[in-house]
């Protein structure tokens, strides 16, 4: 069965965004570091890069390595739609849980207006073409709502504390333990690190 993984870049105190859905302030390094960073993650998973971004970082042509799917909130799909992309990853499977959004706004993003469990649980079932997985991308109330489909973490953590914003999780009280299965740190101060459910 295929896997929801929950791929994500975090604050030290657990924030996917600022208050107004800002990532900007996520710190990189000096130049060298945030290159070496960039060309080791993005060589891993360059199927999370945005389609209009892969030429530029050297992912164009590249495979999908771990993903064929991409399940996303309106508010992550929201700074793409605001700058005038409608189907931000289109090398990917795409679907978007919004009761808001128009469901035709692009022919290759399916909108979800409701039931993102029902979705992953459909999506889990099929057979995947050489067994890739689903990428929860964002954001924290859905994951909220998936907590119990989420079967993987890889959690990208900055060295800064945000104090307030979006939360990697934000839904009911469900204490749900997942296991390091491993952890690579950086000269940037960037940590990812990949859970498993336990």
């Amino acid at each position: 069965m295929r896997k929801l993984v929950y791929y994500i870049g975090i604050s030290l105190d657990g924030r996917i965004a600022g208050p107004s859905g800002e990532f900007d302030f996520f710190p990189q390094g000096d130049e060298r570091q945030a290159a070496a960073y960039s060309t080791w993650v993005n060589a891993l998973y360059p199927e999370t890069i945005p389609t209009a971004y892969r030429e530029a970082v050297g992912v164009a042509d590249a495979p999908n390595r771990r993903f064929d799917t991409v399940v996303m909130g309106l508010g992550t799909y929201r700074p793409a739609l605001d700058n005038g992309i409608t189907s931000p990853y289109g090398h990917l499977r795409q679907y978007v849980v919004s009761s808001t959004l128009a469901p035709d706004t692009d022919p290759a993003v399916t909108v979800v207006p409701g039931d993102p469990l029902g979705l992953v649980r459909e999506l889990k079932s099929e057979e995947a073409a050489a067994g890739l997985d689903i990428w929860l991308c964002g954001g924290g109330r859905l994951a909220g709502a998936l907590l119990s489909e989420i079967d993987e973490l890889l959690i990208k953590t900055y060295p800064v504390i945000a104090g307030t914003g979006v939360a990697v999780v934000d839904g009911s009280f469900d204490p749900t333990v997942f296991d390091v299965a491993e952890r690579t740190a950086f000269p940037n101060g960037v940590t990812l690190t990949h859970l498993t459910r336990r």
